[in-house]
């Protein structure tokens, strides 16, 4: 197993202490753990079938006493993925490719039972060692309810891997916008709405505030109980600090998706994030993609086609997703069409903090089970954004449309410094509002 990376790269990981136990660990014959001899004989074709509760409650109890970020060898992993056989595949996207696995003490003595998705990354794509070893700095450190859980990662030779925990309904991407799906109800939208928001929150008001810089449906992932994780940090980036007012990176992220004032200046701030939130938030209420080449000109941008009905109480219900069949409150729909209006202002300093984000959705979360049919009388009022500081100020609605292609890939390092394994970080911090 090679040496990991350097020391710029590894700067999250901060105590002198830890690089020195990594160095270590990265010694072959180092590690105190015996190879495992042989196979796990569980089958995980079932892993991704949400009616086996009682599997599923024990899963999330097992994943909670994994608390350390666990160094596997790659033969480890091969063994929970049968070799990485074809039709353990749960996905594929720019790092490589998903596979689910289950881990129990047949992979390693001491090692509780639990099902895990096991990324592998693809040495000709697009995201590199930066990317992987971005990742593992962020999520080995960061812990949350909203955030998905690094139970380990690999590093062996030219080999990078990444083991998450399992979550068991998959993207939002595929319930929002595959056609054999049931639509989710309002109710289920706005609280992932509330989750992502609490988990981009908690990331902006971190220590040393986070940039998640790719917030998107595929990368909200879904919890047995639709409980919404953020996944995917690969794009994450330190924010700023003092007197620093942006961060300047290269533009990348997810067409659609980025805001404008990023994508035209590679000045990244708190706020551009809170522009992808209000994109996912209209793909919720809208049940389109932010980008639609199918549909007609006018309306293949969500954003360009959407946002000037928000403000418009008349229109705003026209936009509603049709599948939810008037299965609403008016008054919620108003205010998360309004949020959404504020957090896709052209001006980065009139979005709301994320903060005001989370506390603006809990009033919306359905709590008697209760809907109203949709009734464009039953409304008296202009929808207003009332956060702990008051309504937000109205903005103007300049039309927007988005000219860069974004991407770029970072070529692969020299190795890879990864962190500490058996570093326990401190228990998920509330989300704090200001």
């Amino acid at each position: 197993m090679g040496n990991c990376g350097t020391r710029e790269e590894s700067a999250v990981v901060s105590h002198a202490h830890q690089v020195q136990q990594l160095h270590m660990l990265s010694i072959p014959g180092r590690n105190a753990t015996a190879p495992p001899e042989k196979k796990h004989s569980r089958s995980t074709s079932d892993l991704s079938d949400p009616s086996t509760p009682c599997n599923i409650e024990d899963s999330r109890k097992n994943a909670v006493l994994y608390t350390h970020v666990i160094a596997f060898t790659l033969f480890e992993l091969e063994t929970i993925t049968k070799s990485f056989r074809p039709d353990y595949i749960l996905g594929e996207g720019g790092f490589g490719t998903v596979y689910k696995g289950y881990i129990d003490e047949n992979v390693r003595v001491g090692l509780k039972s639990l099902p895990v998705a096991v990324k592998v990354l693809n040495k000709e794509g697009l995201q590199g060692h930066r990317e992987w070893l971005t990742e593992v700095n962020f999520l080995g450190q960061l812990r949350h309810p909203n955030l998905v859980k690094l139970i380990g990662y690999c590093c062996e030779d030219d080999h990078r891997l990444l083991v998450y925990e399992f979550m068991f309904r998959g993207s939002l991407e595929n319930h929002l916008f595959r056609k054999a799906t049931v639509p989710l109800s309002w109710a289920t939208r706005m609280m992932i709405a509330l989750g992502a928001a609490k988990g981009l929150a908690f990331l902006h008001n971190a220590e040393r505030p986070v940039i998640y810089r790719d917030f998107k449906t595929s990368n909200i992932l879904l919890d047995s109980d639709y409980t919404a994780k953020l996944s995917d940090f690969g794009l994450a980036k330190a924010g700023p600090q003092g007197d620093e007012t942006h961060v300047s990176t290269r533009v990348m992220g997810t067409y659609g998706y980025a805001a404008p004032e990023y994508v035209m200046t590679g000045h990244l701030t708190a706020r551009s994030d809170v522009y992808s939130f209000g994109v996912v938030l209209l793909e919720l209420l809208t049940g389109r993609k932010s980008v639609d080449k199918t549909r007609p000109s006018k309306e293949q941008s969500l954003v360009d086609w959407a946002r000037p009905k928000l403000n418009d109480k008349r229109k705003l219900l026209q936009i509603i997703d049709p599948r939810l069949e008037n299965q609403y409150s008016v008054r919620a729909a108003q205010k998360a069409c309004s949020l959404a209006y504020y957090c896709l202002s052209q001006n980065p300093k009139a979005r709301p903090l994320m903060s005001d984000v989370v506390e603006t959705l809990e009033p919306l979360q359905s709590r008697s089970g209760g809907t109203n049919e949709v009734s464009l009388s039953s409304s008296s009022s202009t929808p207003t954004l009332m956060g702990a500081g008051g309504p937000f100020a109205m903005g103007g609605t300049p039309d927007y449309r988005m000219h860069h292609r974004l991407g770029g890939s970072v070529g692969a390092g020299a190795g890879c410094r990864s962190p500490n394994p058996n570093y326990s970080p401190g228990g998920a911090a509330a989300c704090r509002v200001r």
